[in-house]
């Protein structure tokens, strides 16, 4: 009886395995005669390609696609790594979104600032500093590309990220695929997508649609309180800790880093009041905080702060309030007090694109347990603000540096780097930010090229949404509003920084795209100069293929 029941069963899993082995093998046909017929895209980070006339590997633009419906994929700079690796050279690969990436021009964002540092001050050691961060990704991403670049022989990867877990692929404010929480799920999904037969399907799936910037996310609010954001925050861990795993496995050094954000001048996108807040609580909330409006409105800041503060009783969930008491603490010189509540107004606001404070805190503990380094971003940017509340100075709106921002993350950088290269290095080693504008040519131009750029966006929700639209208007204004620099001095700083580094594509790029409306012969040449790599089409202004 035993026998018969044991061979039974092994009758069964038998069948059981060879139906899953002959499901495998159909699907395995389908997906190699989809490869054949040429549908489809390879994923990986990169592919083959040229780098003047040798091998390399080349960012694949095709990488981004499981993550975006068709019509949007967002894409980081074009890079290209030699296959071979020079002897001298230190390889540096950075992971984040996009204001790791540098936006709104990558040229001068802190990893531009850090090579030209470490250029400086190490001349006969060859940097080689290659920016991986792209717009609306997250750390579900970014640990496939450590996985990709893991392979290319690093010594140093730095990961700062952590904008966009909410409103990312899979976070649950997300607009860009479903909002999954499951990570097991998560990366079943993201290996599908990545298959031939997972692209077709979806293409089938999925409407085309036209990227529409933060607009697109107004009605993916989720407040602090939801349970969706606890399963955020232990995927994000999950993926950091995945990632900084691969790094170190690969053999190079990691820099895990906090996020800087704009605390001070950046009000919250939108608010959403407690759950199960009565009527008559919400109107007697409403009429204390107009209340208050009025008394800040005439600078009777005590008397303001006791009417926000009355409202807060009644409902503290609200992240618009928490701006207001921030703000009048702040007149009334709390500093301390203020920048206490300008965190927890963003840590408050359901429009979810900045990292909050739960998040760095993970960054801060994944770094200590993990075997990385820690720069704490947040930190050093709160020191070096005005009564430690970052603002617009660093910070153009919400999460993306200024030049100054950029320079400030880069020597924090640099000297965390530089540690390990010349351990009695000291701060006042580093070089100023004078010296590294120069070196990036980052004009006066460019300083107004980039204030309007920031202004243009300023003038779309949600930033219009916010308590402080006028202001935050009006700064860009004045900064977009000053004088340009004469154009031929603009052209020679160009060419004294190509001078110094005559194989900087993104010099040439820029240099090219200045040109375009002055001598566009001469900005062709640049521009042709600025390939990534030997295969890569390059563009001018006005769409013609050089």
């Amino acid at each position: 009886m035993g026998n018969s029941t044991t061979q039974g069963w092994w009758g069964w899993l038998l069948r059981i395995v060879g139906g899953v082995a002959v499901f495998a093998l159909l699907l395995g046909i389908v997906e190699g005669g989809l490869r054949i017929a040429g549908v489809g895209f390879p994923t990986d980070v990169t592919v083959p390609c040229t780098l003047q006339g040798r091998p390399a590997s080349c960012y694949n633009l095709f990488f981004p696609a499981p993550f975006f419906p068709p019509g949007m994929i967002k894409a980081p700079q074009a890079y290209a790594i030699p296959a071979e690796k020079p002897k001298s050279t230190y390889r540096i690969f950075v992971l984040g979104e996009s204001a790791a990436m540098g936006d709104p021009d990558p040229a001068y964002g802190f990893s531009r600032y850090l090579e030209v540092m470490l250029r400086q001050r190490y001349p006969s050691m060859n940097f080689e500093v290659v920016n991986t961060g792209s717009v609306a990704i997250n750390s579900h991403v970014s640990l496939l590309i450590a996985k990709g670049l893991a392979k290319q022989k690093p010594d140093l990867f730095i990961i700062y990220s952590g904008n966009n877990e909410v409103v990312g692929p899979y976070g649950p404010g997300t607009a860009l695929t479903s909002s999954a929480m499951n990570l097991a799920v998560i990366r079943g999904d993201i290996f599908f997508r990545s298959t031939r037969m997972g692209q077709f399907l979806t293409k089938l799936g999925t409407q085309k649609r036209e990227w529409g910037g933060m607009e697109m996310f107004l009605d993916k609010q989720v407040p602090a309180s939801s349970p969706l954001m606890q399963q955020t925050y232990a995927n994000f861990e999950s993926n950091l800790r995945d990632t900084v795993a691969v790094a170190r496995n690969s053999g190079a050094r990691v820099i895990v880093s906090t996020v800087a954000t704009n605390l001070k001048d950046c009000a919250p996108f939108a608010s959403a009041h407690r759950e199960a807040l009565s009527p008559d609580a919400l109107r007697s909330w409403t009429s204390l905080v107009q209340q208050g409006v009025n008394l800040e409105n005439d600078r009777a800041y005590a008397d303001a702060l006791k009417a926000y503060q009355a409202a807060s009783a009644l409902d503290d969930q609200y992240a618009e309030l928490e701006f207001r008491v921030a703000r009048t603490l702040s007149q009334m010189g709390d500093s301390i007090g203020a920048r206490q509540h300008f965190s927890r107004a963003r840590d408050l606001d359901t429009l979810r694109f900045r990292a909050d404070s739960r998040i760095n805190d993970i960054n801060r503990s994944v770094a200590a347990s993990s075997g990385a380094e820690l720069v704490d971003a947040e930190s050093v940017f709160s020191q070096a603000s005005p009564n430690g509340a970052i603002g617009s100075d660093l910070v153009y709106e919400h999460v993306h540096l200024t030049p100054e921002g950029n320079y400030l993350l880069a020597k924090a950088m640099f000297i965390q780097v530089a540690s390990k290269l010349t351990p009695a290095l000291q701060e006042k080693d580093a070089p100023s930010q004078a010296e590294c504008d120069r070196l990036l040519a980052f004009t006066p131009h460019d300083r107004t090229r980039l204030a309007n750029e920031m202004l243009e966006r300023l003038q779309h929700p949600p930033f219009t949404n916010q308590l402080n639209h006028s202001e935050q208007m009006l700064r860009l204004s004045f900064m977009a509003g000053l004088a340009d620099e004469n154009p031929n001095q603009t052209a020679s700083e160009y060419q004294w920084a190509i001078s110094q580094k005559p194989d900087d594509r993104i010099l040439h790029y820029n240099f090219g795209l200045f040109l375009f409306n002055y001598d566009r012969s001469t900005a062709a040449d640049q521009l042709r100069l600025s390939r990534p790599w030997d295969e890569f089409p390059v563009f001018a202004p006005d769409g013609t293929l050089l």
